[in-house]
């Protein structure tokens, strides 16, 4: 009875920015802003990628997947961040913080192999150009990013499995915007040791391991790169993966800087510190997502002409 007692929380209360009233307005018209521009620039990038058959090989084919991916990443989690805004206690259902924290999670994990996915394309086109159209075959890249979105939703699915396994003592508040997993494993009144090992062995294996393998790729393409005679040859070489450089290191490098960084021991700055790292957690899930289809059409004359090609076409129809 005891047990039953303890896991009959219904609801978790989202704390958000609600000791921060004089923040919420501001950073509603930022989240919001950066949400529509999210939408706007990975909703162009997928068009292009399906409608434009100049861009029907496998690197924008993953670039297509990385954008929906990027869409379903933040929509898991902005509209929930929004609507916390603006209401003064704002309570998710037990179901509904674990279907979102499915949801992220899944993203975040597909991202990492997806992003590895993507080097290993890039490595082939540079390294070995001759046989590129034989090892990126079109029976072999949509496997590639299909095993991407399956090796994220399993690990997520163990994850959160084991979280809602676990009794919740009647401490509902959530010291989050969301339903992140580690604030909501915080509330848990049973030893969390399983889900630590768990969550620590899927680290390794969905950052640690894509992180080393895209390291990996990056040495052997700049190595072939510095071996071509011509600095017109290096540069475009270079040009075909530089989107794709900028966004590993945008991704991984904010992830570095909100687990890397040193934790406050002032007992007086600690309530200013994890405001911070909330704040760093939010927008990481929405800038990374934002700066993606920028990057890719600044860095890109494939896909800015695409671009270009679409908005004429639905602007000025002929």
């Amino acid at each position: 009875m005891e047990v039953a007692n303890q896991s009959a929380v219904a609801e978790f209360v989202l704390l958000g920015l609600s000791d921060h009233p004089t923040l919420v307005k501001t950073f509603f018209v930022l989240i919001l802003l950066m949400y529509l521009v999210i939408l706007l620039g990975n909703g162009v990038l997928i068009q292009v990628t399906v409608f434009d058959s100049h861009l029907h090989t496998p690197m924008y084919f993953f670039l297509g997947n990385l954008s929906f991916l990027d869409i379903c990443y933040t929509t898991s989690s902005v509209p929930l961040v929004l609507d916390g805004f603006l209401t003064p206690r704002k309570t998710i259902s037990f179901s509904g913080c674990a279907m979102q924290m499915f949801l992220s999670f899944a993203m975040g994990a597909t991202e990492c192999v997806l992003l590895g996915m993507m080097a290993f394309d890039r490595y082939v086109a540079i390294c070995n150009p001759l046989r590129y159209p034989v090892v990126m075959s079109k029976a072999a890249y949509v496997p590639m990013a299909a095993g991407s979105w399956l090796a994220g939703g399993t690990n997520s699915l163990v994850q959160i499995s084991l979280a809602v396994q676990l009794p919740f003592c009647g401490d509902n508040v959530i010291n989050h915007f969301t339903c992140e997993i580690l604030a909501v494993l915080k509330l848990a009144c049973a030893d969390i040791s399983i889900n630590v090992v768990s969550m620590g062995v899927a680290n390794v294996i969905f950052l640690g391991v894509p992180v080393l393998f895209i390291f990996v790729s990056y040495i052997f393409i700049l190595t072939t790169i510095l071996r071509i005679p011509s600095a017109e040859g290096r540069r475009k070489a270079f040009s075909t993966c530089s989107a794709h450089l900028a966004v590993v290191i945008i991704f991984y490098g904010t992830i570095l800087f909100m687990y890397g960084k040193p934790k406050s021991k002032d007992p007086l700055g600690a309530d200013k510190q994890d405001v911070s790292d909330k704040l760093i957690s939010l927008f990481y899930g929405v800038l990374t997502p934002m700066l993606n289809p920028i990057i890719y059409s600044l860095r890109n004359k494939e896909v800015k002409v695409a671009v270009k090609n679409l908005v004429s076409q639905r602007c000025f129809p002929q």
